[in-house]
């Protein structure tokens, strides 16, 4: 009899393999613009759009964030990248007996802070205790729900003026040849910062997590308009939000390496751990797909705020297969492909 693997909840193809033949096929369809079945970060139904997102970070602290912080930064995020401003939050907390009060208080207190700081309340919860064992110290479980960003129609009119735009909202199925890619920063940090603390490696030193809320970011980008798409590429990393791309708009991806921003200290730990920094998650990062004239303009609203301050074109949609081709820094091409799971596993 086949058992679950780790690597089943990693984001990666075996993720989206083992979400369609055994937890989505089991739900009734429904009518909704962005549903379930779309696998996008949140659904739109009536307008509404909601999210939930489950957490099982290990350890608790980390170097620049905790499980607290990355429940609210997570699912304000995923609600955002859909051109949406989020509401509120509901928070369920499951706890093991005999873990300290203490802990229980540092991790609700950097909750507080962090929807406070980013302006979502946490509207409603729920909390249970189980067992010694039962669960690893903590897990926790935030959604959200959200409201068509302001700034969401003039963002797509523009980029009406330059292509046709079918979709809405910013899907995954949005990208279309010529868009301009922009990561909102440094890729693979919050994957290795946590890695590198779990096992004492020592990079956290100089690595640190990238957890933060996006929402006020993502606002500058589209008051500037033609963003068509976006994502925050969590477990997977980058590698697997572009595959997915590429498979939900049809499109093939040229990408150039040397434009992504990599830390040394990401890098030198991915090579020591034999790992690739474009598929480790990251809790703090957005991926925008552009229409081409606004790229410049959308790259330097979101330079302007604390969290796209590292911000870069790395690469644009192409016609063609459904790969992206990655030019590396010898001047070759190779192809980037969709990792089976996130290297780095309870991360987020």
């Amino acid at each position: 009899m086949s058992k679950v693997i780790l690597n089943h909840g990693a984001g990666g193809e075996l993720m989206q393999e083992f979400l369609s033949k055994h937890i989505t096929n089991h739900f009734p369809s429904m009518n909704a613009e962005v549903p379930l079945d779309s696998m996008d970060d949140s659904a739109v139904v009536d307008d509404v759009v909601f999210t939930i997102d489950g957490h099982t970070v290990k350890p608790l602290f980390f170097p620049g964030g905790d499980i607290g912080k990355i429940s609210v930064a997570g699912t304000v995020n995923d609600i955002s990248v859909m051109g949406a401003s989020p509401l509120a939050l509901a928070c369920s907390v499951i706890m093991e007996e005999g873990l300290d009060i203490d802990v229980v208080d540092r991790v609700m207190d950097s909750m507080g802070k962090t929807a406070a700081g980013c302006g979502v309340p946490i509207a409603t919860g729920d909390t249970k205790v189980v067992e010694s064992g039962a669960v690893d110290q903590m897990v926790m479980s935030t959604s959200a729900i959200g409201k068509r960003s302001p700034y969401l129609d003039s963002n797509l009119a523009k980029a009406a003026e330059y292509r046709k735009v079918e979709n809405r909202w910013c899907t995954d199925s949005s990208v279309r040849p010529g868009d301009a890619i922009i990561v909102s920063g440094y890729m693979g940090d919050h994957g290795i910062a946590l890695l590198s603390f779990r096992e004492g490696y020592g990079f956290e030193s100089e690595v640190q997590s990238d957890v933060a809320p996006l929402n006020r970011m993502i606002a500058e980008g589209l008051k500037v308009g033609g963003i068509v798409a976006m994502k925050d590429p969590t477990r997977g990393g980058l590698a697997n939000t572009l595959n997915e791309w590429c498979g939900k708009s049809h499109v093939g991806m040229e990408i150039d390496y040397s434009a992504i921003p990599l830390r040394d200290g990401v890098v030198n730990a991915c090579d020591l751990l034999g790992i690739d920094p474009l598929s480790i998650g990251n809790e703090g990062k957005c991926v925008m797909g552009v229409v081409p004239e606004m790229a410049d303009e959308v790259l330097k609203a979101i330079r302007r705020t604390p969290e796209g301050k590292d911000a870069a074109i790395i690469g644009h949609a192409v016609e063609g297969t459904e790969r992206v081709v990655l030019r590396t820094e010898v001047g070759g091409k190779r192809v980037l492909e969709a990792p089976a799971g996130d290297p780095v596993p309870r991360i987020c």
